[in-house]
This record gives structure tokens, sequence and C-alpha cells, in this order.
């Protein structure tokens, strides 16, 4: 089986086993897909639905929605409250999250670009599914910046940091 099948399995299954036992601390974000079910109304229901650049989404008779920095569960609530009342009696509400946005990796690994986030990576994780350090790489210097760092300062990270959605992570070059 090819590198990048076997990458996207495990990525999959990983996603999968999260969804099913919920991530109650994942913040949604710009490029997170969702999946709303609202019991026995298939019109409010929707299978899968990207979040916008702004981290938001368009629902029948609440508007726009913003969902940037919200748990799923707290959207789940959103949605109960804005439909209580003037749109349903006693709405049921589930809110899944499909698919992550990407994290970043670039620098001296052997396929740089965007990756699925899945909860539990690391930066060790993260150059896996990269393809690897090329020959060139410092093991020693990496950097990392945070999506949800404002200031965008590149931090000195490690093999074990932990890697959040929207991250960027730089392998350097080694000079020895």
């Amino acid at each position: 089986m090819p590198m990048k099948c076997l990458q996207a399995v495990l990525i999959f299954l990983v996603t999968l086993s999260v969804w099913a036992s919920g991530d109650s601390q994942y913040t949604l974000g710009s490029g997170d897909v969702l999946s709303i079910r609202v019991f026995g109304e298939e019109d409010l229901s929707f299978e899968q639905i990207r979040l916008t650049d702004t981290g938001s989404l368009s629902y029948p008779f609440l508007g726009e929605i913003k969902a940037k920095g919200k748990t799923a569960t707290e959207l789940e609530q959103n949605l109960i409250t804005g439909l209580k009342g003037d749109y349903l009696i006693d709405p049921k509400v589930s809110v899944s999250i499909l698919e992550y946005r990407d994290f970043f990796v670039n620098g001296e690994v052997k396929n740089p670009g965007g990756y699925p986030f899945a909860p539990g990576l690391t930066l060790r994780k993260a150059v896996a599914l990269a393809g690897g350090f090329t020959e060139r790489a410092s093991k020693s210097k990496l950097t990392i910046i945070r999506e949800a760092d404002q200031s965008r300062i590149s931090m000195p990270a490690t093999l074990d940091t932990p890697i959040e959605p929207g991250d960027i992570v730089t392998i350097e070059q080694s000079f020895f």
C-alpha cells in the first residue's frame, strides 16, 4: 500500500475514534467540517458543512452563526437555544466534527505541506506524516507557530511538542 494511502487511513481511523468518543476540548475554527443533526427535522440537518474563513456557518432561520472558538457542545447549545420556542418545542441537536482543519509542516521534510489534524498528534508524528526528515534536517532546530497565537511568533519546539489545528511547523536545516 503506498505511503500516502497508509497515512490517510491512519488519520481517518484516529479521527473516527475521537469522533465516536467526542472531543469536548477541541475548539472549532475555519476549515473544520461538521455534521449537524436535528432529530426529526431533515431540513435543519446537514451531512457536511464546512466553516467559513471567519469560522462561521449559515443556518436556516438563525442566519450566520459564529462557531470559531467554541466546542461542538457549545455550538449544539447555541443551536438548541436559537431553535427553541419560535421554531421547535424541544429541539434535539447533535454536532459532530467530521474533518479537522489542517496543520502545516515545512522545511527539511520529504513531503512538506498541509495535513489533516488528528487529536494526539505530536511534532514527531507530524514529521512522520510528512515523509520523515531529509538528510539535511536538524532534529533540534524545530519551531512552531500556533494558529491560536495572535502574535504569530515562532516558538522553539521538540519532537514531543503537541500539534494543534492550524499550526505551522518548520524543520530547519542542520549545518553539521
